[in-house]
């Protein structure tokens, strides 16, 4: 009986290690860990929150902050593309997607970012990308109900249906805004 009493208690220790370990996991979720579909990483993007903003836009519902690593802001302010000059390979682009509310805090009517909804990457990598025009693209949302990422199933070249409207300038919509 008492044998009984030590093999349960045993098992019991053990499924609550195990339970322990895998909440403290998802507690220590790295969003640089995901991959999308075509092997974009997201771990080529490190530090994305802390780029220079490259442009920002509206739409009803969303507010977006497009950034971008030092060697397309270098590029933006040596005026490419609309000098006519490619960005560099290697150059970075992430589109932060949050959705809106409004201040209640401001003593004026404004949205302000709600809760993020989706990050957009793009990078330069003719080799990688030969098919649309050097440019590899990859979305991963937020997921609201966990509060993290999650790569889309969009393959690399989805963003490549809508920005070969801008072809002409090295397939980029917002230009460097100036300050």
């Amino acid at each position: 009986m008492k044998r009984t009493h030590i093999l349960a208690a045993a098992m019991a220790a053990t499924f609550l290690t195990a339970v322990g370990a895998a909440v403290y996991a998802q507690d220590k979720f790295d969003k640089y860990t995901l991959v999308s579909p075509d092997g974009s990483r997201l771990a080529d993007f490190r530090g994305y929150e802390d780029w220079a903003t490259i442009s920002s836009a509206r739409t009803d519902q969303e507010l977006k902050v497009i950034v971008g690593n030092p060697a397309i802001i270098t590029a933006f302010k040596a005026g490419a593309p609309a000098n006519g000059q490619p960005v560099p390979e290697g150059s970075r682009i992430v589109k932060m997607q949050w959705k809106l509310k409004k201040s209640t805090e401001a003593p004026f009517v404004v949205d302000v970012p709600d809760t993020p909804t989706q990050a957009f990457v793009m990078v330069k990598d003719s080799k990688r990308y030969p098919a649309t025009g050097g440019w590899g693209y990859a979305v991963f949302n937020h997921d609201a109900a966990t509060g993290r990422m999650i790569a889309d199933e969009a393959k690399a070249d989805c963003g490549q249906s809508c920005h070969v409207a801008v072809k002409g300038k090295d397939y980029i919509f917002h230009p460097y805004q100036q300050r």
